[in-house]
């Protein structure tokens, strides 16, 4: 029994973290990934332990018998089982909310109950096996150890196997799975316990909640039409979706749309697609060697590749390859891929490129680290003097609503010798920024190859310079980067209307 509860300490260890680390995994859809909610998970995460060992501690100096704990642990696989089957509902309803309020209720929603009952487990143990222990302290060092031991192999299992493995309900009801088994060992090794608990009706209850709640996220089809394509991943649920006519495909990542595409005439149907590619021969007179910071579907890769440069592409999902090649006439064999990290890539870069187009999205905003001084500063390093750099950006000039816009221009110009900037007046803005003390355009932008549906949108964005107020914003760096914060009622805007968008609510 002694090797049986120390079993019991690393295994709920594991899975306190698997559920904190999946949970976050599985409101990032509806939330996003923004600070506020990851604030809010962890706060909700630490209060929920807090008041799972004082709850441990008071529950077992008053019944210390071990089928207490045991009932615990029914109980907390079964709430989460009836977590994840509601969980679609309950976040619609606190997206009605502010984000920052929105997440935390929906955080304590689903973390608050199940990590209470399983915090309960080291106090209790230490508790019962005191009787038996000759050095109370010895006893408290080895369960805490255990336990951390177990939620470092969760930790991993989780991060590196079981996210890219099976879906987020999956996975999260093979944790209920686990916890309910436990317990039906110990009740079973402990027959008097069973006859006189509630754990068959938690069992039974448990496991048809589970295999009610089983694969939730195949079940959930977007509104905007016929789903092609599901996977898990990494950095985020990815989704292949075709309008009920057939003729607009899209690419989600968590809800957001990432790309549109007419499968019919094999084009883009996105302004950005267009504007990077355009701008790259606009502002260079024969860009040949191109780094692509992000391979979204293979697009603007594809395009510049069968153009004649030679092009560099770093991507950090491995996933998104298999969308691209799939659903979107993606052909890798025409560029050189690199999956990683693009701040990574650049830092151990040793060669220079005419053109870098960083085109990089994490959700509903650009990973911070690639638009801090210090990541321009790596790029200036890969880039010739009458080299462009070209950027993606998505944000608003109004005022109070200029901050990342400003903050943006502002770190750049410190990098840089020049700056120009194309609104294309519907939330994506195009910076490009070269080390030459000023920016020609050595041809105007062609739109004979534009889709016609959007054609227009592309016509504005190339018409439409704009300026930032330097004031409005600070400069980006790795150590001060509160975009985050300043741009948040924006973001939080984004997500909302996607994810409304996907329920077939406007």
């Amino acid at each position: 029994m002694g090797r049986f509860l120390y079993l019991t300490a690393a295994i709920n260890g594991g899975v306190i973290l698997v559920i904190e680390i999946l949970g976050a995994k599985m409101l990032s859809p509806f939330f996003g990934t923004s600070h506020f909610v990851w604030t809010a998970q962890i706060a909700a995460t630490l209060l929920s332990l807090a008041c799972g060992y004082y709850f441990g501690g008071w529950l077992a100096d008053r019944k210390p018998n071990l089928s207490g704990l045991y009932t615990c642990m029914s109980v907390a696989a079964c709430y989460l089982a009836l977590a994840t089957l509601v969980l679609e509902p309950v976040a619609y309803f606190f997206l009605g909310f502010k984000l920052a309020l929105g997440s935390v209720m929906m955080a304590l929603f689903l973390f608050f109950v199940p990590l209470t009952l399983l915090a309960v487990t080291v106090p209790f143990l230490i508790r019962v096996t005191h009787v038996e222990a000759h050095n109370l302290g010895v006893q408290v060092g080895r369960l805490s150890a255990i336990s951390t031991l177990g939620s470092v192999v969760g930790t991993l299992l989780i991060s590196y196997v079981l996210i890219p493995l099976a879906p987020n309900s999956t996975t999260m009801m093979l944790m209920v799975v686990i916890e309910l088994m436990l317990s039906a060992v110990f009740f079973v090794l402990n027959r008097s316990s069973l006859r006189s608990g509630i754990f068959p009706f938690l069992m039974i209850g448990g496991l048809g909640m589970a295999l009610a709640a089983m694969g939730t996220e195949k079940r959930r089809l977007p509104a905007i039409g016929k789903s092609l394509f599901q996977k898990n991943s990494n950095f985020g649920l990815m989704q292949v979706v075709d309008s009920p006519s057939g003729d607009v495909r899209y690419y989600l990542n968590d809800y957001l749309t990432q790309n549109i595409y007419d499968p019919q005439a094999n084009q883009s149907l996105t302004v950005f697609t267009y504007m990077l590619h355009g701008l790259a021969h606009a502002y260079h007179a024969n860009p040949e060697d191109i780094l692509c910071i992000g391979l979204g579907v293979g697009v603007v890769p594809m395009q510049l590749a069968q153009e004649g440069a030679e092009v560099d592409v770093v991507e950090i999902n491995p996933g998104v390859v298999e969308v691209g090649e799939r659903f979107f006439g993606m052909d890798t064999s025409q560029f050189n891929l690199s999956l990683g990290d693009g701040r990574h890539y650049l830092n151990a870069c040793d060669k220079t490129y005419d053109v870098v187009i960083l085109d990089a999205f994490l959700g509903d905003s650009s990973p911070s680290h690639l638009m801090s001084q210090e990541c321009f500063e790596s790029m200036r390093r890969c880039m010739k003097d009458e080299s462009i750099l070209v950027i993606n950006a998505f944000g608003h000039f109004g005022q109070g609503e200029d901050f990342f816009m400003a903050s943006l221009g502002k770190t750049l110009a410190t990098v840089f010798g020049s700056v120009a900037i194309h609104d294309g007046t519907r939330g994506n803005v195009f910076f490009v920024a070269s080390p030459s003390d000023s920016l020609e355009v050595h041809q105007s932008m062609s739109l004979a190859s534009v889709h016609p549906k959007v054609r227009p949108f592309v016509e504005t964005a190339w018409k439409n310079k704009a300026t930032i107020v330097p004031e409005n914003g600070v400069i980006i760096t790795d150590d001060y980067n509160p975009v985050d914060y300043y741009d948040s009622g924006m973001r939080e805007k984004i997500r909302r209307d996607f994810a409304m968008r996907m329920r077939g609510r406007s």
